[in-house]
């Protein structure tokens, strides 16, 4: 495991050097050996990987210099003051197989300067949460977040209740959030331009070092791609403040997350947005807003006023670009006015009529089909067919989308190249929030498996496996899906 502690070359005011504070009896639930594999060539009992995801500084290798970064942030539209990492710690960093930095991550490993009122510690649910859901982005192909591994813990912390605790080792390739650049700039701004400097010479090094300009154009770009892509796959991160995105355009901090199942834009899933601000349908302009707070801090820059609102039309253009392209190959067509027109509407028959996202746009495979060698999918669309039949016009107007769906397909491309491109876009299973739940049930008993079990089907997302129960594709009904508490 190759080692670069490069956030520790950067002015110390920018971190907190410190201890990690060890659970008690923890027991590994669960390594991401994959994940693993793609940064070390060492064997996976090299080291004690229960002992350092537990937090036991006795078990960390010598190049773990663990530190809490300091950050600010707007939270939920409002200046939040200085924030920084409350539970977690900066282990390290490595260089991948692919010759990528990476970020060892221990999240749940005690109080830190920044944890404010909290007691740096994690809860079993959003520990499995967090970790099954890095793993089904970064499967989904969702640039995301991962994690080796998590421990549970009889470590007792007060929540709702008295629970226990857990911990989990994340990977990210880079937690440098937008917020890091709103606190130098509120706070110590002679050292912004230093710092940004440094940032494009870690993550953006095809860039010279002085372009700013160019800089900010990139972390635009990306983080449009990036919620076009979770957009496409039906993801609602919940709470996207700007502490919670960082610069490379890579989900970070999952906290109350939802996959949308029955496809309603304006389902709240975080308990704590009581106007709606983080639901999935404003996700693209929260993108904007945020982004925008943070071109702001580039005035300290001399940064001109029209390089940032080029960098703001960029984000827009660069969004709608990734999402009109995706959606269409969602429904297996090339991008164009008429495909687009269609994708639209069956994404409004979606709305309409509270159908699931993920399996209805699996059963348009089941509709261009003709033979018997898509079982799954012709299931999908006998239950999909079936709930259309019981609402009033909900049948007519499938059909009549139907119908013109099958002449634009005749027109552009052929069966078995929109069905082949449908299979690589569409997965057959996300992370519902019943399957989380029943693994977070599990686990708190004592009973690993099933996140094993879920970690496995997750793995291959767009295949259908004998490992599956009904219950993995099942939506849950529209008035039972409850927003999920940011209580962590």
């Amino acid at each position: 495991m190759k080692h670069h502690q490069h956030y520790l070359t950067l002015n110390p005011i920018l971190y907190h050097k410190q201890h990690a504070s060890p659970l008690d009896n923890p027991r590994l639930v669960h390594f991401n050996h994959a994940l693993y594999k793609t940064l070390s060539n060492l064997p996976f009992d090299h080291f004690d990987w229960c002992g350092i995801i537990g937090a036991d500084n006795d078990t960390f290798p010598s190049e773990f210099r663990p530190l809490a970064m300091v950050y600010a942030g707007h939270q939920f539209g409002q200046w939040a003051g200085q924030l920084g990492d409350g539970r977690g710690l900066l282990l390290t960093q490595v260089i991948n197989h692919q010759g990528k930095i990476q970020d060892l991550h221990l999240k749940g490993a005690g109080k830190t300067p920044f944890s404010r009122f909290g007691d740096g510690r994690a809860m079993i649910d959003s520990t499995v949460r967090e970790y099954l859901c890095g793993h089904a982005l970064s499967c989904l192909g969702v640039p995301s977040s991962n994690a080796l591994g998590f421990v549970v813990s009889d470590t007792i912390i007060a929540r709702h209740q008295m629970v226990c605790a857990a911990a989990l080792l994340r990977v990210s390739d880079c937690h440098v959030r937008l917020g890091h650049f709103e606190w130098l700039a509120v706070y110590h701004p002679k050292l912004l331009g230093e710092f940004t400097h440094q940032m494009i010479d870690t993550y953006y090094p095809q860039l010279d070092r002085h372009d700013i300009s160019g800089f900010l154009k990139q972390v635009c770009q990306n983080t449009a791609k990036l919620i076009a892509q979770w957009q496409l796959v039906g993801f609602s991160h919940g709470v996207m403040n700007t502490d919670n995105i960082n610069i490379t355009g890579t989900t970070l901090d999952f906290g109350p997350f939802g996959m949308m199942e029955r496809f309603n834009p304006d389902w709240i899933n975080n308990q704590s947005d009581h106007l709606g601000r983080y639901t999935y349908q404003n996700q693209p302009t929260i993108g904007h807003w945020n982004l925008k707070k943070w071109l702001a801090c580039f005035d300290l820059l001399s940064i001109k006023q029209s390089v940032m609102a080029l960098c703001l039309d960029e984000y827009e253009q660069t969004f709608y670009t990734e999402y009109n392209t995706g959606i269409c190959q969602k429904i297996g067509l090339p991008l164009d006015d008429d495909s687009l027109a269609l994708a639209y509407e069956f994404v409004s028959l979606l709305k309409t009529y509270q159908l699931d996202y993920t399996n209805s746009f699996r059963a348009l495979i089941g509709v261009l089909d003709n033979t018997n060698d898509n079982k799954h999918e012709k299931t999908l669309l006998h239950i999909m067919t079936k709930e259309l039949n019981a609402q009033e016009n909900g049948l007519q107007s499938w059909q009549d989308w139907v119908v013109r769906y099958h002449t634009k397909i005749n027109k552009s491309t052929t069966i078995k190249t929109a069905i082949d491109a449908m299979r690589q876009v569409n997965p057959v299973y996300i992370l519902r929030n019943d399957m989380a739940q029943r693994a977070i049930e599990h686990t708190i008993h004592h009973d690993f498996n099933e996140a094993a079990r879920l970690f496995e089907l997750l793995a291959n997302p767009f295949v259908v496996q004998e490992i599956a129960t009904a219950d993995d594709i099942t939506p849950t009904h529209p008035y039972d899906m409850m927003p999920i508490s940011c209580m962590s």
